[in-house]
């Protein structure tokens, strides 16, 4: 591969799917891999096409960890967690080791180490259309979520969770999370929540198990919302409706905080998608502040972090579970992963975004059924960017080459 080298980085954007940035990078001899991050889209791009692209541009493009090390100094971040060149170096991670699947022939899973298993069971997260990166106003009151729109899980866990998960369970999930606490955290900024508003919040998860036994599993999610003893006093509260795990329980910023909830309650702690780098998760591993080490792919380095974070995990008996509620990319990067790493327990999906607009973005989406996300031997990470999506008149392409 020394006489390859790395000609041309393209950024694109769709105002559509605003807070979402995609990275392609090209070689001299015709190959090409791609890679996503979202949120502060302006200042990722910034990033890849500036100092990024600065160093890439005539690099070798195998030369995968030695571009991850250098790029992960520029800027002010240092390895910062959670920050814009964090997202940009992820996606830019992603892209590297697509284009050296696709020049080797492979599905990305090979160079990983091969497939450990040929399916991974998945989890349904119960977002509706329009939630997180893809987030728009609201329309509420016209949503029947069985008819005009089957798939506004967002709006059913509150409003008809019982049917919500007859409807997962009729398309083969048997794992579903749920966040109805979300909703009280702007009342006090999520420094209390009173007996009403806990037991409206808890309801959910008694409909679901007094309805469907224990065909559901049900994970909750607290989004990093509450105080120490808020979020300990929300455990207690759902602990006898036995949840696989409670995610992101309090802010990401303290693990000697997050060891205290861990400790104070029987449901899994599992965190978090927030973190960025293995010196994060080393720093809460060793704190064995977590049950369940989860990342997104995307945000926390790309597959190069992605894969030294899990290898760690297992060297403490924790598994791991990959985030994804970004685009179809990091779907499917997570889940090439996910077959791949031993220590792998469960992989997110969110139907209401893979029937929809993830079908929009990429020629093909992967094969998720019955429960299980299933290997293929589509070359890469598996999909690629549609030629609809590319020639899109809103979607805009940044360039830089040598």
């Amino acid at each position: 591969m020394s006489n390859s080298v790395i000609e041309t980085i393209n950024v694109y954007r769709n105002p559509d799917y605003a807070q979402i940035v995609w990275v392609s990078i090209k070689t001299n001899d015709g190959f090409e891999g791609i890679g996503e991050t979202s949120y502060v889209p302006e200042t990722v791009e910034s990033f890849i096409l500036g100092p990024a692209s600065d160093y890439l541009l005539g690099k070798d493009p195998s030369r995968i960890d030695l571009h991850w090390e250098k790029i992960s100094k520029l800027g002010s971040s240092k390895r910062g967690n959670y920050s814009a060149e964090m997202r940009g170096l992820s996606a830019i991670d992603m892209a590297l080791w697509d284009l050296s699947a696709r020049r080797l022939n492979v599905p990305l899973y090979e160079l990983l180490g091969g497939l450990y298993r040929d399916k991974i069971k998945v989890y349904n997260t119960c977002a509706g259309y329009s939630y997180g990166v893809n987030r728009k106003p609201y329309e509420a009151g016209d949503i029947d979520f069985r008819k005009e729109k089957p798939y506004e899980d967002q709006h059913a866990f509150i409003n008809d969770p019982a049917g919500l998960a007859e409807s997962l369970l009729e398309e083969g999930f048997s794992a579903m999370k749920i966040w109805p606490y979300d909703q009280f955290v702007s009342n006090t900024d999520g420094n209390m929540i009173d007996l009403a508003q806990l037991e409206e919040g808890t309801e959910p998860f008694r409909i679901i198990r007094e309805k469907h036994k224990n065909k559901m599993e049900v994970m909750v999610e607290l989004h990093s919302y509450w105080n120490l003893p808020s979020a300990i006093r929300i455990a207690k509260s759902v602990e006898p409706y036995k949840p696989f795990w409670i995610e992101d329980p309090v802010p990401m910023d303290n693990f000697d905080t997050l060891y205290q909830f861990k400790n104070s309650t029987t449901i899994p702690t599992t965190a978090s998608e927030t973190l960025s780098t293995r010196w994060s998760f080393r720093e809460m591993f060793e704190k064995r502040a977590v049950s369940i080490c989860m990342f997104d792919i995307s945000w926390v380095g790309g597959i190069s972090e992605a894969k030294k974070i899990s290898s760690m995990a297992e060297a403490y008996n924790l598994p791991i579970a990959t985030h994804d509620c970004v685009g179809p990319l990091t779907l499917a990067f997570s889940i090439q992963l996910s077959l791949n790493v031993r220590n792998t327990l469960i992989q997110e999906t969110v139907r209401a975004f893979n029937n929809t607009w993830y079908k929009e973005i990429v020629s093909n989406m992967p094969v998720i059924n019955d429960g299980f996300a299933h290997s293929t031997t589509e070359l890469g990470c598996g999909v690629k960017l549609s030629k609809n999506f590319l020639e899109n008149k809103k979607t805009s392409i940044k360039t830089r080459s040598l």
